[in-house]
């Protein structure tokens, strides 16, 4: 699918012009399973995602939202399990993806195509579980676009539901070569340039140049989490290989950690 072009300044809330390429890229929808096959983190974070939800008793039959699901991988393993599904995402070659899973396997999965940050057609109260994996949040540019989108997934749960997001980890880019350079730099483009914050990273991705990816600090994370009305009940630092949680966190865990899995509630 070639991407419909569009000047910049009328591309989607939070949509990089290298994000609006990677979206409309069949090539990479098609490819997206088999190029993350032995990524460790989709298993231990399904595993996190499975166990969490059963904890919290949403069984068969409830409605969990997928919000910037992808091909549908976290989706796929839950209504297996036999819950009901929502895929959410921008790019309609990856809910293609997700739609021929669902067919195959007769799987109550609906797809929505919507940005993250325009989810107003998802009634209020009206999904019972909410996840938000693989830094799909930080993937929104803009500290104003990502409150916006933690606000619908706010919004569209019952009271009490449980919400699991990913994120990268700010600190961890100091282990890159050229990783403290970078620190400094994004640090120094912050205070000068208007529209730059302190996190955001522009890089060239499978082909695609220019992608955008906002990494976070703890603190940033919990601060944002907590405007948007979510309870933090656990927050797992990621090990570098990120196939466990972090040993030893305590031990400048801040720093060591590749990124957080956050599992919270929507306050009552």
């Amino acid at each position: 699918m070639t991407p419909p072009l569009r000047p910049y300044w009328q591309l989607p809330p939070g949509i990089t012009r290298g994000m609006w390429d990677y979206i409309h890229s069949n090539p990479i929808a098609d490819d997206y399973d088999a190029y993350f096959a032995y990524n460790r983190l989709f298993q231990f974070d399904e595993q996190v995602v499975l166990c969490e939800l059963q904890t919290r008793g949403v069984g068969p039959g409830k409605l969990v939202a997928d919000l910037g699901c992808g091909t549908g991988r976290i989706l796929v393993a839950l209504c297996r399990m036999g819950l009901r599904g929502l895929a959410v995402d921008l790019s309609e070659p990856m809910l293609a993806v997700v739609r021929s899973k669902a067919c195959k396997d007769n799987l109550p999965i609906d797809g929505i195509r919507a940005n993250l940050v325009q989810l107003d057609m998802i009634r209020d109260g009206s999904v019972d579980a909410a996840v938000s994996m693989f830094s799909t949040l930080g993937m929104i540019r803009g500290r104003e676009n990502r409150r916006q989108a933690l606000r619908h997934a706010w919004r569209m749960l019952r009271p009490g539901a449980p919400f699991i997001i990913h994120v990268h980890n700010y600190w961890y880019n100091l282990y890159d070569p050229g990783g403290p350079w970078w620190v400094l730099g994004t640090t120094l483009r912050a205070a000068f340039v208007r529209d730059i914050e302190a996190g955001d990273k522009f890089f060239d991705y499978r082909g695609v140049p220019k992608m955008f990816l906002h990494v976070f600090t703890k603190g940033e994370l919990c601060n944002e989490l907590r405007i948007a009305g979510f309870h933090l009940r656990r927050l797992i630092p990621l090990d570098p290989r990120r196939h466990r949680a972090l040993r030893w966190p305590w031990l400048f865990g801040r720093l060591r950690a590749n990124g957080w899995i956050a599992v919270c509630e929507k306050a009552e």
